[in-house]
């Protein structure tokens, strides 16, 4: 697959420190002016701003200032919550731009994460801000390594990018969902019933055969096969909060959302009324879908480069 220009961040592992923000319009600004300001940022604080810097936008105020062959097909933004058949809900909170500050240590996203704020001022207001960090190297507040079945870096881009040839070729598409832990009730459980609720052993994350795996595993109902094929998303979560409010920070980049949608569905039981098991011990409190454009198609709104 050719990957045309997608926005490095995305693929930068390794970077303990991270911020998100999320931003709404103001009254009277127009999306070019929100997509304008945001171009402009990138340049910056990804180059001598000591961070990695991922801008997304609302898919339909991208698709309004986009040429039509950079927004990628069915892509839109989320705008009602997923009922599942027992009364579970993931909530739909979606904004007009997402940004995401990564970076080797806590001062250069908060300095940088103020920079946004100041940038996108004049156009946008700041709606939700979280602070996440990489909790034991690679496990989540579970206690289990987060990610296993994420695709390598070599095969990443094929994942998470809309391959070339295509609308939106170099962009993806990301899921941005907090989930809140009920910690208490989950460290509660024996690890053996927390190994079933997840589908994979906690030391080694081995996962459990077909004999032995749970119908509402987490395993189970985060995997999404069509006519047999796995189809993967690429993962960057991370760990959020306090020592009294805390979950994760829920990150998934695709090459389409049909797979993130379909995703969420399983996990709340639409359909077969199965629902993942790890729901009862997570809340998802937001919800948000944002196109993240190739770096083609943001330079086109970012100022010259002084000589």
């Amino acid at each position: 697959m050719v990957v045309v220009n997608a926005q490095p961040g995305i693929f930068a592992l390794g970077t303990p420190e991270h911020g998100y923000q999320e931003f709404d319009l103001l009254p009277g600004a127009q999306p070019v002016d929100l997509v304008t300001a945001a171009a402009s940022l990138v340049g910056p604080l990804s180059t001598t701003g000591g961070v990695n810097l991922v801008v997304g936008f609302r898919p339909e105020l991208w698709a309004e200032v986009a040429d039509p062959a950079e927004v990628p097909s069915g892509a839109r933004g989320w705008e009602e919550g997923i009922a599942g058949p027992d009364g579970f809900t993931m909530p739909a909170t979606q904004h007009d731009a997402w940004l995401w500050t990564a970076g080797g240590d806590r001062t250069a996203v908060f300095d940088n994460g103020r920079a946004i704020v100041d940038g996108l001022s004049a156009v946008a207001r700041l709606r939700r801000e979280t602070a996440g960090w990489l909790y034991r190297h690679d496990r989540d507040l579970t206690g289990f390594i987060d990610g296993t079945e994420n695709p390598s870096l070599l095969e990443a881009p094929e994942v998470a990018l809309v391959p070339g040839g295509k609308p939106g070729a170099g962009s993806s598409i990301v899921l941005v969902q907090l989930w809140e832990h009920s910690t208490t009730a989950w460290e509660k459980l024996p690890q053996e019933e927390q190994e079933r609720v997840i589908g994979r052993t906690k030391p080694d994350s081995i996962e459990f055969d077909d004999e032995t795996m749970p119908a509402d595993s987490h395993v189970s109902r985060s995997t999404l096969e069509v006519d047999g094929q796995e189809l993967d998303i690429f993962r960057r979560n991370v760990a959020y909060g306090t020592a009294t409010r805390h979950g994760t920070a829920f990150v998934g980049f695709s090459c389409e959302q049909f797979r993130l949608e379909e995703m969420l569905r399983q996990m709340a039981g639409v359909g077969d009324g199965i629902r993942d098991a790890l729901t009862r011990y997570t809340q998802p409190v937001s919800g948000g879908y944002y196109t993240v454009p190739s770096i083609d198609a943001l330079r086109r709104f970012a100022p010259p480069e002084d000589d």
